[in-house]
């Protein structure tokens, strides 16, 4: 189910783009904030159903348009290869590089797993999620700011945060920091 609600947010920000519309413009039209709406495009938080429609109806989509399966095949694992994921443009995080490798429900939870390349000399401004997050330092250095407070990470650092409440990042460092992101969404 849940790779179908992230399929669902990846056409729905493709049905903006090919229209020329930005999120503002979508947003005055449904009534729905702009950063609702980002958040569903980005995979972010699950659109309710009236929202959905809101949506479909002014980008003019219709319900038999939209991919409803998932990509997920069945089986006992999910193998992922190098270069396998898909590559997210965020409005709301310019200077981060999102590659989504994999979304999958578990018993309790479903999972959305990144890679983020997260470029030097950079910042993002603290947003929220409807997620626990999980973030995995591969390579380089940066600071999460959680609330109000910094937590400065490196290589082989884990940081694990209640994604409700708002965060950003930074790299003050030329080199980029790779990181290994996962959201759980109960």
């Amino acid at each position: 189910m849940d790779n179908i609600l992230v399929n669902i947010g990846r056409q729905l920000k493709s049905a903006r783009q090919k229209r020329d519309l930005t999120l503002q413009q979508v947003a005055k039209r449904t009534g729905v904030s702009a950063g609702l709406i980002s958040k569903i495009e980005n995979l972010r938080t699950t659109p309710s159903l009236p929202v959905l429609l809101k949506i479909m109806q002014t980008l003019s989509i219709d319900l038999s348009e939209l991919e409803l399966s998932s990509n997920m095949g069945g089986g006992d694992y999910i193998l992922v290869k190098d270069g396998e994921g898909t590559m997210e443009l965020r409005e709301d995080s310019k200077s981060l590089e999102y590659t989504h490798l994999l979304s999958s429900n578990t018993s309790d939870n479903s999972i959305r797993v990144y890679l983020v390349n997260v470029l030097g000399k950079s910042y993002r401004k603290p947003i929220s999620t409807n997620a626990s997050e999980l973030v995995f330092v591969l390579s380089g250095k940066l600071t999460y700011l959680i609330r109000k407070e910094d937590v400065h990470l490196e290589k082989g650092d884990l940081l694990f945060f209640d994604g409700t409440v708002p965060h950003g990042l930074s790299n003050e460092f030329d080199e980029p920091a790779v990181l290994l992101k996962i959201y759980l969404l109960n």
